[in-house]
């Protein structure tokens, strides 16, 4: 039997391309993941000790720190002689001297004015020496224009700060920032975050300090090495938990694999029944047999799956040298191969062949040699294997309906996947039934075509157990992709909404006095304003039992102009006589203690009213309806503009005209849109990357097509003769292979579609809805359509080459294959 395996893999070598270009593909992909990942997590671990490096104790967690244990922790370490410095970040905006708005909203960083203590690489320029002075990514200074000399505003309103950048960093790999500033300066913006103190003994007994420290704070205190080693294991996870992810999508490579190379199989034994019944009939026993094409399996999955790590080995040597021309080698480190990623990618290569030859290897040895020696008649519904798998088939779809239908009413997303995988196994039970038919409904508009296409349709659906496998992959494909951007859309849809509520403005001009005349007709008139007016309003004194006085604040009531340049009108519209609206940046200002009740004294009287609460931000401004307005001041000036965004403008680039705009006018301005971009962006890469990673497993689908009817066409080699003898050209046979291929393609992306819907649909229900419980079903119909065309174009594509061969065939030579 050696000697037969030998022949049957040198004789069939061109038949088994996609069956190793399948596995070859998944085994790929996991160890380009293996190295992406290491690559990463040395990047990203080999900084974190850098900014703790002078330190002999750290006082902090994984999550920070608080603000007053930080005071302590320090007062406790310079009383036992000790030096420090506090690490911590915040998020700012930024603008330039002359107006510009840098970022609506970037990270700061820390700097110590103590040279031990500095960690970061100052490239030009000098280390800050005072608390008004700062240093700038060099990357980010690039990006935004910012020199040596510059000075830079950070924040907004009351709490900003000016500081002059004296120098520029080099890009970090941990704990980096755009602009980093003394803790002194760090620690006076609204929104910083303590992350650890560091505490360097110095001629103290370490010991000594610690315990100090320790009984000072409720916080841990560390040695340096410990805490390092603790945020280095975090960081690994972070990506780790990244790396299992992407893993997900390389099973789902795997399961099309096993498709694709189970029907490969499934063709190829059916093709050699003859060759195998002979040698049954010559003395081969079924053990013999069967071991055979098992080890031939075997040979198959040791060969694609060592080609896999090869590829996945060039691949993402390449992907990592990208990544570090892109993102730089201070964050992309150096690649660390795991062992057990390779071991595992291997041997799941092979067992993914061997499995998906298992049933194929089976089936063809329990044909008797005479059986196996007449002519094949196809799987019939009407057979017993037949209704079996048709029982089969109802059944799965039913239990699966059922898990469907309790995991929407429990919104349990376990019960939806379970639900959503079952009934898809009972549609691919059911595929010899279910897939000819749609065939045929698609046939009797294509079969109007001619002969072709008529012979095209017959050609489809004469073995249905044959083509319902050679569509099962795509349909895989389709049917994830197609799911997966429905469930994206229609958070993408919520998510706006609430953003619409969040941000109903997207740009906000705001003052404390009044706003100058003809600067409405400025905004107006700048590209990227769709809308823009101005809102009256007054600057009073605010102050409630608690937390008492608020000092001056600015108090609007938009009209209706005001309400047509936001995104929601609720924010002003839904403010009764009496109430006063509080948003989110005077919450946040207040540590969330929100007074009942707020007194409010104006230039025409003092009026208590009803506090209510949104989270929309409109700026730090107070929001009233006008009759209240009009208690607090007789002639009420525009106090603030209100300005939205045309469909599609640059936040980036808006908001720096009108930062230009505000600071020439006196006013601060609040890019609501940079915000509202920064989470589309998000939610683009999100899709993007999941529909990349979906790629892989459409691409080895394509390639199962490609194969099946390559295989088709040998197995018809004589019928493709015959009816080219009878008058049949070679063009028109050409045509009817590609006929039969739109057809598989057609077919397998319209029940993909179909079905990958009904999933978003459920996973709308019991995932977004759960997040955003107003959420609606948003089915992508540009995406879906290209999706559509794309697996559609493919399959034609895939069956060129069969055709192509198909028609070089010389009837008379044809007519003599075996």
């Amino acid at each position: 039997m050696r000697t037969v395996l030998l022949a049957s893999l040198r004789v069939h070598t061109r038949r088994y391309v996609a069956a190793v270009l399948a596995v070859t593909l998944a085994v790929a992909f996991v160890v380009a993941t293996d190295a992406l990942s290491s690559s990463a997590r040395a990047g990203l671990t080999a900084g974190v000790a850098g900014p703790y490096s002078s330190a002999d104790l750290v006082v902090g967690e994984s999550y920070g720190i608080e603000a007053e244990e930080v005071d302590r922790a320090v007062a406790a370490a310079e009383e036992q002689g000790a030096s420090t410095a506090t690490i911590g970040s915040a998020f700012e905006a930024l603008v330039a001297a002359d107006g510009r708005q840098l970022d609506g909203e970037t990270s700061i960083g820390t700097v110590s004015l103590d040279p031990d203590h500095r960690w970061q690489d100052v490239v030009s320029g000098r280390a800050p020496e005072t608390v008004d002075e700062a240093i700038v990514d060099e990357n980010a200074a690039r990006s935004r224009a910012v020199q040596v000399g510059d000075v830079v505003t950070i924040g907004t309103g009351s709490s900003a700060v000016d500081v002059e950048v004296v120098g520029l960093s080099a890009p970090a790999a941990y704990l980096s920032a755009t602009v980093y500033v003394p803790w002194e300066t760090l620690r006076a913006l609204p929104s910083v975050y303590p992350d650890s103190v560091l505490v360097t003994a110095g001629a103290g007994d370490p010991e000594t300090v610690q315990q100090a420290v320790d009984e000072a704070v409720a916080a841990p205190v560390v040695p340096r090495e410990t805490f390092v080693d603790e945020r280095q294991t975090e960081v690994s996870q972070g990506v780790d938990v990244i790396s299992y992810l992407v893993l997900v999508f390389a099973a789902i490579a795997a399961f099309v694999a096993v498709l694709v190379v189970a029907n490969t199989f499934t063709i190829l034994f059916a093709q050699r029944s003859r060759d195998l019944a002979l040698l049954r009939a010559v003395g081969a026993g079924r053990r013999q047999l069967r071991r055979s094409v098992r080890l031939e399996a075997l040979a198959i999955g040791v060969l694609a799956s060592a080609i896999g790590l090869l590829v996945g080995a060039l691949v993402g040597v390449g992907v990592v040298a990208l990544a570090r021309a892109l993102a730089g080698s201070e964050r992309i480190g150096a690649i660390s191969w795991s062992p057990s990623w390779w071991i595992a990618a291997f041997v799941g290569g092979v067992v993914t062949t061997m499995l998906a030859a298992w049933w194929p290897t089976r089936a063809v040895t329990r044909v008797s040699p005479l059986a196996a020696l007449r002519p094949e008649a196809a799987t019939d519904a009407r057979s017993r294997v037949g209704r079996v798998r048709i029982a089969l088939g109802l059944a799965l779809a039913l239990v699966g309906i059922a898990f469907l239908a309790m995991g929407i009413s429990t919104t349990t997303a376990q019960l939806t996947i379970a639900g959503c995988f079952t009934t898809f196994t009972g549609v691919l039970a059911l595929g010899p039934v279910v897939v000819p038919a749609v065939i045929r409904l698609l046939g009797l508009a294509i079969g109007r075509t001619g002969a072709p296409a008529r012979l095209a349709v017959d050609n489809a659906v004469r073995n249905p157990r044959r083509t319902a496998a050679t569509t099962a992959s795509l349909l895989v494909g389709v049917t994830l992709t197609s799911a997966v951007l429905t469930v994206m859309a229609s958070g993408r849809g919520a998510i706006e909404a609430e953003q619409d509520v969040q941000y109903p403005v997207d740009l906000v001009l705001s003052t404390t006095s009044e706003v100058p005349d003809g600067l409405v007709g400025r905004v107006t008139s700048t590209p990227g304003v769709d809308a823009a007016a101005a809102v009256p309003g007054v600057t009073v004194t605010a102050t409630a039992e608690t937390p008492g006085d608020l000092g001056d604040v600015s108090v609007v009531a938009p009209d209706a102009a005001a309400v047509a340049a936001t995104r929601d009108g609720g924010v002003a519209t839904d403010i009764a006589a009496g109430e006063v609206l509080m948003t989110s940046p005077y919450i946040n200002d207040l540590g969330g203690l929100v007074p009942e009740t707020l007194t409010l004294a104006g230039p025409a009287g003092m009026i208590e009213l009803d506090v209510v609460t949104s989270s929309a931000d409109v700026g730090e401004t107070l929001v009233v309806a006008p009759e209240t307005l009009e208690q607090l001041v007789d002639t009420p000036r525009p106090q603030a503009i209100w300005a939205l965004a045309e469909e599609g403008a640059d936040a980036d680039e808006l908001g720096g005209d009108l930062g230009l705009v505000a600071r020439e006018g006196g006013m601060e301005l609040a890019n609501q849109l940079e915000r509202r971009a920064w989470v589309t962006t998000q939610l683009d890469v999100v899709v993007g990357a999941v529909v990349g990673l979906l790629g892989i497993a459409v691409l080895i689908a394509l390639a199962g097509i490609g194969n099946t009817l390559g295989l088709s066409v040998l197995e018809r080699g004589r019928e493709n003769a015959l009816v080219r003898a009878l008058g049949l050209t070679r063009g028109q046979l050409r045509r009817s292979l590609g006929v039969e291929g739109l057809l598989l393609a057609l077919t397998a992306t319209v029940m993909g579609v179909a079905l990958g819907v009904v999933y978003g649909w459920t996973g709308v229900r019991t995932i977004v809805e759960v997040a955003t419980p107003d959420a609606q079903l948003v089915i992508p119909v540009g995406q879906v359509a290209a999706v559509a065309a794309v697996a559609t174009a493919a399959g034609v594509i895939a069956c060129i080459l069969p055709a192509r061969r198909a028609g070089r065939v010389p009837p008379a030579a044809g007519l003599v294959v075996d």
